[in-house]
């Protein structure tokens, strides 16, 4: 009698450890999710809580995390099971999730507000402000484009889940539209979309002369192997050959980085080389934040280094919304996780289609577009350097094969299109294949000569 007991209480012992030995690498995660995520859209996005846990935050595990949010000391605690994550706003550097590094220490970095553009932009003419013409440039099919934009808002498959749509043709604003809560003041997270703002930063400082693409970035952790050859350029081009796995769906290197992780680029940096380098086209949110720690440690002077942006770039083309957020070792999260409005993304978007030149100024040295758009090895026409080709037409069959772009998580996108002038900002939250992407933008090229 007394072993017909103990088999059913073995058999409990062995399933409930075999689910904490599952789960417990699993829970940063989970909960890590759900606290920087929300903390972001509650402090930095100005959503609610109850719009947040309702769509971005409604799958998988992540739905049955118990968030609370501290409106006074700006941070979220999300706890599911045993483990429970903070999230902590730090004003100027967006929301981080509270990970190797003290708080106290997080709250007091050496930051110092630079002032952003005064003037009112309802005043200031597109592009550099928000007083846009009402004259349609000529080439417009009018009727063809609001179709376009009604068909992306169905929200039902395979048009599910778009927040706001901006097209900007011949450098004018032809069409907006974004959903009944959402705004022109919204900011919309990049999620990868962020890996090309890096790439900005990188061709300003090459401008410079600070940084060169093409030397070996010099890390002491990889004199003793071949690691010491990979440049900037390989890092950029995602053939690096540093071992990564990028799958969202599970305990990968990309969730542990960017949830379990306080010094991401110093998690990337310990990778071992998995492939000969400039061999292998290997997507990696890591080798991003790799470059992101090169340009702090290339400006050596962290109140420079987090004015950087909004001196640089953000003032420069009238991006008066975007919040760059930091990890917490403090370095910017350049895989990510940029906050902005879907004007501040156009603008960055014309900005390339320009040729990095705006209104005259050459913000990035004269052939860094050309050099953004040349293919990766290995990435069969897919990948330039940290932004996305249309060279092969795998993804895009029906849109020009000039076309390039910004591409983040979950639907977020900055399409640039020179042979049609055209620049289309998307974001929303749409699992894969839940919208059809090739004839969303197929169908707004379609109404531009």
């Amino acid at each position: 009698m007394k072993a017909k007991r103990i088999i059913p209480i073995a058999i409990v012992v062995v399933l409930l450890s075999g689910i904490y030995f599952y789960m417990n690498p699993l829970l940063p995660i989970i909960t890590g999710y759900s606290a920087k995520n929300l903390a972001s859209g509650v402090f930095v996005a100005g959503r609610s809580q109850e719009s947040m846990e309702k769509e971005d935050l409604n799958f998988s595990f992540i739905k049955y995390n118990h968030n609370k949010i501290d409106p006074v000391k700006k941070e979220v605690r999300s706890t599911f099971l045993w483990k429970t994550s903070t999230a902590v706003y730090v004003d100027g550097l967006g929301c981080s999730l509270v990970n190797d590094v003290k708080k106290k220490e997080m709250l007091t970095r050496p930051f110092h507000p630079v002032e952003i553009l005064a003037a009112n932009p309802d005043t200031i003419p597109w592009p550099m402000g928000d007083l846009v013409s009402d004259t349609i440039p000529a080439g417009v099919n009018t009727e063809k484009l609001d179709a376009a934009l009604a068909q992306a808002f169905l929200d039902t498959i395979p048009f599910k889940g778009t927040f706001a749509v901006t097209v900007v043709y011949k450098g004018q604003i032809i069409a907006e539209k974004y959903r009944s809560d959402m705004n022109p003041s919204t900011k919309f997270l990049s999620w990868s979309m962020a890996k090309s703002f890096t790439n900005a930063l990188i061709g300003i400082l090459s401008k410079e002369g600070k940084i060169d693409i093409n030397k070996p970035v010099g890390f002491k952790e990889w004199q003793n192997d071949e690691r010491k050859n990979i440049t900037i350029n390989n890092l950029m081009q995602m053939n690096s050959g540093l071992e990564w796995n990028e799958d969202y769906g599970n305990s990968s290197d990309v969730n542990n980085m960017l949830h379990k992780e306080g010094d991401m680029g110093k998690f990337t940096i310990e990778k071992p080389l998995l492939f000969p380098i400039d061999s292998v086209w290997n997507y990696s949110s890591g080798s991003t934040n790799i470059v992101s720690l090169i340009i702090r440690k290339t400006i050596g002077n962290d109140a420079e280094y987090y004015a950087l942006p909004r001196e640089s770039l953000f003032n420069k083309i009238g991006m008066r919304s975007t919040v760059w957020e930091v990890d917490a070792s403090g370095t910017f999260v350049g895989s990510s996780y940029i906050y902005a409005t879907m004007r501040d993304y156009a603008r960055f978007g014309l900005l390339y289609l320009n040729n990095g030149n705006w209104l005259g100024e050459q913000i990035l040295p004269e052939s860094w577009v050309d050099y953004t758009r040349t293919e990766a090895n290995g990435s069969d026409g897919k990948y330039g350097a940290f932004f996305w080709l249309n060279k092969s037409g795998v993804f895009y069959p029906d849109v020009p094969r000039d076309m390039y772009c910004c591409r983040g998580h979950n639907g977020q996108y900055i399409y640039i299109i020179p042979s049609k002038e055209l620049v289309v900002v998307r974001t929303g939250f749409s699992k894969k294949g839940t919208f059809d992407l090739n004839r969303f933008l197929s169908s707004i090229v379609n109404s531009v000569d």
